[in-house]
């Protein structure tokens, strides 16, 4: 490994992705590798937070090599006590300037193709990790503040704002924290231009007008020992945090 991984990440950390650049390395032409997300911002909690790579590769992945990448993390998942939360995107080199472009992925579980997004590429660029090879800023093109603003408010607006309407979904931990942790998020990148981690949206949330029990109940499960939560509490938290979520959409997007 190239990077000095922060001190928070612990050796599970360092022994899972040395053995995922081998396997992986066995089974694809691998360039490089790279972490971004909480593990390169220093906002990592092992078995909470999600490893969050793109490997460079040098050809595109043929159909008869995706079964065998497949069986190359879930052994990672059986096998390691953090696999699971692995999830790598696999961008081809040459490929890698249009933004718009789909690429393999494994992540919850699965290989799916899509986007690595204007968020994630100006995390590699900004302070992502070079766990092999040659560094992100050699190889992916910058991020205008433009693109970065444009995707932001896409997502809110295609993706989160008509899950605010699934009530099902918000009854989850996942959806509850990515809700309100990526609106906050956005909010900053849309006023500053700057992203933030997710420790830092817990602290936003107050000042967006965030229910306190809704971010308390987050900053415990993340970062403290939250107690099992009743059945009342996960109805009562999801209408909370969808309804809060859907009115400051229509804020950050000044509509």
């Amino acid at each position: 490994m190239t990077a000095r991984l922060p001190a928070t990440a612990g050796d599970d950390v360092q022994r899972l992705l040395g053995r995922f650049a081998a396997d992986a390395g066995d089974v694809l032409p691998l360039v490089a590798l790279w972490a971004h997300g909480s593990l390169a911002s220093g906002d990592f909690v092992p078995g909470r937070s999600d490893l969050d790579l793109v490997a460079l590769i040098g050809a595109p992945v043929p159909g008869t090599r995706r079964p065998v990448l497949q069986r190359v993390h879930e052994r990672l998942i059986s096998q390691e006590p953090l696999g699971a939360g692995l999830h790598c995107a696999y961008l081809v080199s040459g490929e890698q300037a249009d933004p718009y472009r789909d690429h393999l992925t494994w992540a919850q579980g699965e290989l799916f193709d899509r986007k690595v997004s204007p968020v994630s590429r100006r995390e590699l660029l900004q302070g992502g990790l070079c766990l092999l090879g040659p560094g992100p800023e050699t190889v992916i093109p910058p991020v205008t503040d433009a693109e970065l603003a444009d995707y932001v408010r896409g997502d809110l607006r295609g993706y989160w704002y008509p899950r605010t309407s699934q009530a099902d979904l918000w009854l989850r931990d996942i959806w509850v924290d990515l809700g309100l942790l990526t609106l906050a998020r956005a909010a900053i990148t849309l006023r500053d231009g700057r992203l933030i981690t997710k420790k830092e949206a817990l602290d936003v949330l107050p000042g967006m007008g965030a229910p306190a029990e809704v971010v308390s109940d987050i900053r415990a499960r993340r970062y403290g020992n939250a107690p099992p939560a009743s059945d009342e509490w996960l109805a009562r938290r999801g209408v909370l945090a969808r309804t809060f979520v859907r009115l400051g959409i229509d804020r950050v997007l000044g509509r």
